[in-house]
């Protein structure tokens, strides 16, 4: 078996593309999608009609409204191409609005409905802000499924797996990117922060017993994914899940719930002052949380600028 093959014998393998024809290539269980990777996809052409679709057929709708439709028309395509569900992510500008994350969920789940989806095959992604997290804990007491995301901090999973939150998306390679920034050195294998904060956060919830699914996110590299192999879903770029379908290499087995009661970690309770407190005494955390939702509030600027232009 090659890599890929291996390393599904030991965890869930999602797709972190809006390329259909990526997904269908590697066969992963579940696939991701943020606004950046959407507007990766419609610049392609064979994904451009989609765009053109969604202006054309509500014409009298919001540039807002139209890029739901649009995130909807690729999580129900992509749905057709994999048994399992697909992560929808919410503006990034609500990111510190609770209520209005919440009506944007409903909305996305609505919309989903209406299209024929189950609720139980998509995932409503949210970013891992107290305010995100209190989202996701009404949403979740909906039954509306919520992947967290833009997480980087113990803090943040702590407060997520409390809140209920079906999964949360750790982003191992943001994490290394601070530390050779800050450090210069570039981290290799069990060494690398971005691989020793999922793996912290994994045995925490297998150790206390939290039934929140941990899915590895943002590799550099495989070997980050390989030091990983066991986690519960690893979301992995086409690019990156080519190598591993490349090599022959053995893979092994590095997280699992049996060790992880071994683990030398404390459990702890968050109320909002201790979250905030923990996220201010994180530089990195901070710094790429705010970083993310910079980055996808731009992309999502792009995105309204190619709708304008087809208006």
């Amino acid at each position: 078996m090659n890599q890929l093959e291996q390393l599904k014998q030991f965890t869930t393998v999602v797709a972190d593309t809006g390329d259909f024809q990526s997904i269908q290539a590697y066969t992963p269980r579940d696939a991701t999608t943020n606004p950046s990777l959407i507007l990766k996809a419609v610049q392609k052409d064979e994904y451009k009609p989609l765009l053109e679709k969604a202006v054309r057929d509500h014409p009298n709708a919001s540039t807002a409204e139209i890029i739901d439709r649009l995130l909807i028309a690729f999580g129900v395509e992509i749905l057709q191409t994999i048994p399992g569900r697909v992560s929808t992510e919410v503006d990034a500008r609500l990111s510190f609005d609770t209520e209005a994350t919440v009506a944007k969920g409903r909305d996305l789940i609505a919309l989903y409905s209406n299209a024929g989806i189950a609720r139980e095959r998509v995932l409503i992604k949210i970013a891992s802000t107290w305010e995100g997290i209190r989202a996701a804990q009404i949403l979740e007491k909906e039954g509306i499924r919520c992947n967290m995301t833009l997480l980087f901090s113990l803090a943040q999973a702590i407060a997520c797996a409390e809140a209920g939150a079906q999964l949360i998306s750790p982003f191992v390679g943001r994490i290394y990117d601070w530390y050779k920034k800050s450090t210069g050195i570039d981290y290799v294998g069990a060494e690398d922060p971005g691989v020793q904060s999922v793996k912290r956060i994994y045995n925490y919830y297998r150790k206390f017993g939290y039934k929140t699914e941990v899915m590895g996110a943002s590799f550099r590299n495989t070997s980050q994914i390989l030091e990983l192999a066991g986690c519960d879903l690893l979301t992995i770029s086409p690019d990156l899940l080519q190598k591993l379908a490349d090599s022959d290499a053995p893979v092994e087995r590095k997280l699992s719930a049996e060790a992880a009661p071994s683990a030398n970690i404390v459990q702890m309770s968050l109320n909002e002052e201790a979250f905030r407190f923990m996220m201010n005494e994180d530089a990195m955390a901070t710094e790429k949380l705010a970083e993310g939702i910079r980055a996808f509030c731009v992309d999502s600027g792009k995105l309204k600028q190619m709708i304008a232009a087809l208006r």
